[in-house]
């Protein structure tokens, strides 16, 4: 039997109370409860478009700004999936997606590769999304792949409603994330790098 791959955080500061629950080999059920209600749209649309069952609890100082909770959220998210990865044997370690809404198009890049990376090319003309400020976007995906060890390349390459540029973003990433930790049958067992760690 194989063995789950699930993980739970409960990261607190004096800023933020973040709690993760993660399954990687879930259904896709997001349950996430937090302040900012496009954000917690977002990352029940990673889940669903990932595969990965995830509860998240986000609380903070919001009356003080979005960035630290939302940074924070993306620092747990990572140190969860790390966790979950455990040393990366036998998963397909690299994941690819192209996703279309509507008028938008994303793209999303990862490699689990244990070197924290970010490029991030997304342009908004709002300055909010509903209720989430936008340029904490960024903050979140840089806390994400920093905690975990690995490179994103994310980008939006056209569109008009910057609702759909960030909804094709997230569900992009996380049909890539989801090719990256799926497990490959031919490799089992082994690191998938020639170095034999990541």
């Amino acid at each position: 039997m194989k063995k789950p791959r699930k993980a739970g955080i409960d990261r607190k500061t004096r800023e933020t109370r973040i709690r993760i629950a993660l399954d990687l080999d879930g259904k896709g059920t997001g349950r996430v409860k937090c302040p900012i209600g496009f954000f917690g749209h977002m990352l029940e649309a990673f889940a669903r478009h990932g595969a990965f069952d995830l509860t998240a609890d986000i609380a903070g100082d919001f009356e003080v700004d979005q960035h630290h909770a939302v940074e924070d959220a993306g620092i747990a998210l990572g140190e969860a999936f790390r966790r979950a990865l455990g040393d990366r044997r036998g998963i397909r370690r690299a994941g690819s997606f192209l996703f279309p809404m509507d008028e938008s198009l994303a793209r999303a890049a990862v490699d689990l590769s244990g070197r924290p990376f970010l490029r991030f090319d997304i342009r908004l003309r709002s300055a909010k999304l509903g209720d989430w400020a936008a340029d904490t976007i960024e903050d979140f995906f840089q806390g994400f792949a920093s905690a975990l060890g690995a490179s994103f390349h994310l980008a939006v390459e056209y569109g008009r409603s910057d609702h759909h540029k960030a909804e094709a973003l997230f569900k992009a990433f996380g049909r890539a994330m989801r090719q990256a930790c799926e497990r490959d049958g031919r490799t089992a067992g082994r690191v998938p790098s020639t170095k034999g760690v990541l």
